[in-house]
């Protein structure tokens, strides 16, 4: 069972994303902050990060320069979640060191598929 952790700072959208990835099968770990999700990350060691770009105290996008410069966190894959779909920021979640981007609302076919080309 794969270890997801999932970065998300609003309740409800962390709620339902959680609960659905639980029925598919994933262990979920939760962070509400860039923060908590670089220290979780670094802790807990997941195989998959789900990280949302817009977060309090840290956002995603420094959030994840961090894993990709830390030796221990590096490998693990990470996706981006924005509601912001430009082409501009696909690029700038890919420039950031993310493996992956996804926009919201999230479609879980769309993301799960994502998920499992990276977890493979």
């Amino acid at each position: 069972m794969a270890r997801i952790l999932l970065v998300e700072d609003n309740e409800m959208n962390r709620d339902m994303l959680s609960r659905r990835l639980v029925r598919q099968g994933y262990e979920v770990l939760l962070a509400f902050d860039g923060e908590e999700g670089v220290a979780k990350t670094t802790q807990e060691k997941p195989d998959l990060v789900l990280m949302d770009m817009s977060l309090p105290k840290m956002d995603g996008w420094q959030a994840t320069r961090v894993l990709k410069s830390q030796e221990e966190t590096r490998a693990i894959p990470v996706i981006a979640l924005t509601a912001h779909a430009m082409v501009e920021d696909r690029e700038k979640a890919l420039e950031a060191g993310c493996d992956d981007f996804d926009t919201k609302p999230i479609e879980l076919e769309r993301l799960l598929n994502k998920m499992k080309a990276l977890l493979s």
